[in-house]
C-alpha cells in the first residue's frame, strides 16, 4: 500500500510529465521558430549589385568597381569597393587630337571588369564616367574638342556588356560635394550607428560630419558644414537632405590650384619675372665684361625668393638675345640640387591656367636646375595667394569666400599621397607644421641623386616633384585655408577608408543610384553582431528552461520541498 508521504510525489510526477514537458516543448518551438526567423529576414544569402566608375582626372584615369548586397543598398557603410584598376597613360583630355586611341587606351581595365563581375550581373552592372578639371580646362579652351573626346569616350564603353549611363564633365562644386558624401557615408557620419540602445530609442542625436579636402593635378576642393556661420556666397551653399537629416554645406573648387597646375603656374610667373629683368637690365646697359647674367654678387644681399632666367656668358646685347633663344636656364629652388629638366614653352603656355603669364620670348625651351631652398621655393608659391582683397567677413585667397572652419576634415587624393610619402621617412614627421616644415627643409636640400637612391622604387616623375608638392600642400592648408599649428591635428590624411578609396567617385555613384535616401529608413536590419548576440541568447535561455525541467522531473521530492 503506498503511503501518505509519496502522493505528493506522485503528483509532481504527473505534473512533470504533462505540464512541464508541454511548456518545454511549446518554448523549444517558440525558440527554434524565433531564431528561423531572425536568420531567414537578417541573415539569408542576398543577391549582390555592381557599379563602375571611372574617375577621369587631369593626369590619370582610375577605374573602380563598387559591390553591395542589393536589398540593404539603402543603408549607410554596406556599398564597398571591389576593385581599382589604373588606367595606363595620360588624363582623356590629352586625347583630344588622337581620340582613335581612346578604345586601346581603356580596354586593359574594362576587361579585366568584364573578368571580376559575374556575367549574370553585366547588363544590370551601372558604368558611369565623371571627368574633373583636366577636362573643365579643356572645355575652357575648346568646347568642340572636349565634346569630341566625351563622344569617343561613350563609343567605346557602349561597347562592354554593362549598362553604361553616360560620360560627363562634373563641375567642381559637384566633386567637392561627392568627395565629403564618399568619406561621410564610409566613416557611417550619416546615421546612428545600431546597438541595443539606438534600437530602443527614438532620440537619434546627429553625428557631426568630416570636411573633405581634395587635390587633384587641376584642381583642389574644400567641403564642409559650418558651425552655425551663414554662407555669404550662394554658390558656395549646399543643401542636402540625408537620412532624416539636413546639412548646409559650403563647398568651393579652386581651378588651377590642383598640384599640377600650380607649378606650371609657378613656373610661368617665374619666367615672366626673370624675362622681365632681363629687359629692364638689357635697356640700361651697354658692353659688358663677360660674366653670365645670374644672381646678385656674393657681397650684395639676397633678392628673397626671385629665380634667374640664365644666359650663358655674353659682352653685348645682341649676344645675350641670340644665345638665350638657344636655351635658357631657370634656378628653381623647388627642385633638389643637381636635378635638371629640359621645358617647351608651348608646353608651359599650353594651359589656361598659365595665359595670365604668357609673353613671346626668344627661345623654345628652357631648362630647370634645381637649388633645394625650401624657404624660397614657400615665397615663391606664396605669390600664388592674392590676398589684398576679401569682399566677405572671411576669405580663402582670390577673393573667395570661407567660413570659419570647423570639425575634423579628411584629406585625400595628392594630399594623402604626398603626405604619407614624407610621413614615412621619420615618425611624426608630418605632426605639426613645424616638424613638416622641417621634414621639408631637410628634404629638398638633398642632392637629386641621393634622392633617387632613397627612393628607387618612386617613379622620377613624382620623386622630382614631392619638393614643390610638400612645400604647396603646406602652403595651401595654413595660408590658403587658414588652418594653423593648433588645428593642424583636425586634419587626417586618409587614402582608404574600410579598403575603400577616399573621393569623390563612391559619392557620385551613390548619388546616381539613389542609395542614399532623403529619410531615415523605417526598420534597418540587425547588424551581424546584434544577430549573433539574440542567437546566443536564445540558444541559452532555451538550454537553462530545459536543464531546469530535467533537474525537477528526475529529483520531485527536492522539489515538493522547497516548494513547501
Amino acid at each position: 500500500m503506498m503511503s501518505s508521504s509519496s502522493h505528493p510525489y506522485s503528483k509532481v510526477k504527473r505534473f512533470c510529465s504533462k505540464n512541464i514537458l508541454i511548456i518545454l516543448g511549446f518554448s523549444s518551438v517558440l525558440a527554434v521558430i524565433a531564431l528561423l526567423a531572425v536568420g531567414l529576414t537578417q541573415n539569408k544569402p542576398l543577391p549582390e549589385n555592381y557599379g563602375i566608375v571611372l574617375d577621369a582626372g587631369s593626369s590619370h584615369t582610375n577605374l573602380y568597381i563598387y559591390k553591395w548586397p542589393a536589398e540593404k543598398e539603402n543603408d549607410t557603410g554596406v556599398v564597398y569597393q571591389l576593385e581599382e584598376c589604373q588606367v595606363k597613360g595620360p588624363g582623356i583630355s590629352k586625347y583630344a587630337q588622337k581620340t582613335n586611341e581612346i578604345d586601346t587606351y581603356l580596354a586593359e581595365c574594362m576587361q579585366m571588369s568584364t573578368k571580376l563581375i559575374p556575367a549574370s550581373k553585366h547588363r544590370e552592372t551601372p558604368v558611369y564616367l565623371g571627368a574633373t578639371a583636366g577636362m573643365r580646362l579643356l572645355r575652357m579652351e575648346s568646347e568642340q574638342a572636349a565634346d569630341r573626346v566625351l563622344a569617343a569616350v561613350s563609343r567605346s564603353l557602349s561597347k562592354y556588356p554593362f549598362d553604361f549611363q553616360g560620360a560627363k564633365i562634373i563641375t567642381g562644386q559637384e566633386e567637392g560635394a561627392y568627395g565629403w558624401i564618399t568619406i561621410n557615408y564610409l566613416l557611417g557620419r550619416f546615421t546612428q550607428e545600431q546597438r541595443w540602445l539606438t534600437l530602443i530609442s527614438t532620440d537619434h542625436q546627429k553625428q557631426e560630419t568630416f570636411g573633405a579636402l581634395d587635390l587633384g593635378g587641376a584642381s583642389t576642393q574644400i567641403t564642409f558644414v559650418p558651425l552655425n556661420s551663414t554662407i555669404e556666397a550662394p554658390e558656395n551653399s549646399l543643401q542636402f537632405r540625408l537620412y532624416g537629416e539636413d546639412y548646409s554645406v559650403y563647398t568651393h573648387s579652386f581651378l588651377c590650384y590642383g598640384k599640377d597646375q600650380a607649378l606650371w603656374q609657378k613656373l610661368a610667373m617665374d619666367i615672366q619675372a626673370s624675362t622681365t629683368e632681363f629687359s629692364s637690365a638689357l635697356l640700361t646697359s651697354g658692353p659688358q665684361p663677360p660674366h653670365p647674367v645670374i644672381s646678385p654678387l656674393k657681397d650684395s644681399p639676397p633678392l628673397s625668393f626671385m629665380h634667374f632666367l640664365v644666359p650663358k656668358t655674353t659682352t653685348t646685347k645682341t649676344a645675350i638675345l641670340k644665345q638665350v633663344s638657344s636655351g635658357g636656364i631657370l634656378r628653381d629652388p623647388c627642385f633638389h640640387p643637381g636635378f635638371k629638366k629640359v621645358v617647351n614653352v608651348s608646353e608651359l603656355y599650353g594651359s589656361p591656367c598659365t595665359k595670365r603669364f604668357e609673353k613671346k620670348l626668344p627661345f623654345d625651351q628652357f631648362q630647370i636646375q634645381g637649388t633645394g631652398d625650401y624657404e624660397q621655393c614657400q615665397q615663391s608659391i606664396l605669390k600664388l595667394f592674392n590676398n589684398s582683397y576679401c569682399p566677405y567677413s572671411h576669405c580663402a585667397f582670390n577673393g573667395v569666400f570661407l567660413p570659419p572652419l570647423h570639425g575634423n576634415f579628411g584629406a585625400f587624393s595628392a594630399f594623402y599621397f604626398v603626405m604619407d610619402f614624407f610621413g614615412k621617412m621619420a615618425k611624426d614627421s608630418v605632426s605639426s607644421p613645424e616638424k613638416t616644415t622641417e621634414t621639408l627643409k631637410k628634404f629638398c636640400s638633398k642632392p637629386w641623386e641621393e634622392v633617387k637612391t632613397a627612393s628607387p622604387t618612386v617613379k622620377e616623375k613624382y620623386l622630382n616633384e614631392y619638393c614643390f608638392s610638400g612645400a604647396y600642400i603646406l602652403t595651401l592648408l595654413l595660408q590658403g585655408y587658414s588652418f594653423t599649428a593648433n588645428s593642424w591635428n583636425q586634419i587626417h590624411f586618409m587614402g582608404k577608408i574600410k579598403d575603400s578609396n577616399a573621393g569623390w567617385t563612391l559619392g557620385y555613384m551613390l548619388n546616381l543610384t539613389n542609395m542614399i535616401p532623403a529619410e531615415q529608413p523605417l526598420s534597418p536590419p540587425l547588424p551581424h553582431s546584434t544577430y549573433v548576440t539574440l542567437m546566443v541568447l536564445f540558444s541559452l535561455i532555451l538550454f537553462a528552461v530545459a536543464i531546469i525541467g530535467l533537474f525537477i522531473c528526475s529529483k520531485p521530492s527536492y522539489f515538493w520541498k522547497e516548494a513547501v
